[in-house]
């Protein structure tokens, strides 16, 4: 089931969500708008012949209050919000409509699972021809949050918890890799 407003407003004055900072104008009729952090990663394609899945990936950190992003580029961004689960509800990260027409795709997984606490690293391409000028504080996209029927028998407590400003794939590091 998805959660209406008043659904949300409710569990995050329990505490039973956690979203913060957050704005009143933030809440929306069926999700929780997030604004873009300050936080940027980019591949360092310069020192990289190749990307693999069984080696860490180099990325280039940028501090800005806002950034170009050429068009056909991708960067990895994050959300100003820190948010955490219960081990019963899951959200889905969706890009704005506003954004999608200017050609910024919010290429995510789009998945949180239950029990996650962190901020929400963002995939960022842009498929316009033009580069598109981002600026922190600005909303980027949105969280719908679904409660489950039960909470998790194994919530998650994986590679990306407690992340804080955006971070790079950890792919290397799972258990199918070699060690």
């Amino acid at each position: 089931m998805i959660l209406s407003d008043l659904s949300l407003k409710s569990s995050l004055e329990s505490g039973r969500l956690k979203v913060s900072p957050l704005c009143a104008e933030s809440i929306q009729p069926a999700s929780i708008d997030c604004r873009l952090g300050s936080h940027y990663l980019v591949v360092e394609d310069r020192n990289m012949e190749t990307i693999t899945l069984d080696s860490e990936i180099l990325y280039r950190e940028i501090e800005s209050d806002s950034i170009i992003l050429p068009a056909h580029s991708f960067l990895l961004a994050t959300t100003m919000e820190h948010i955490e689960l219960p081990d019963d509800m899951v959200a889905f990260v969706e890009g704005r409509s506003s954004i999608g027409r200017i050609g910024l795709f919010i290429e995510n997984a789009g998945w949180v699972d239950p029990g996650f606490k962190g901020q929400i690293t963002l995939e960022l391409y842009n498929a316009n021809s033009l580069p598109i000028k981002l600026e922190a504080g600005r909303r980027i996209c949105q969280l719908v949050f679904c409660q489950m029927d039960n909470a998790a028998m194994n919530p998650y407590r994986g590679k990306y918890q407690g992340q804080k400003n955006s971070t790079g794939s950890r792919v290397f590091l799972d258990s199918e890799n070699p060690t």
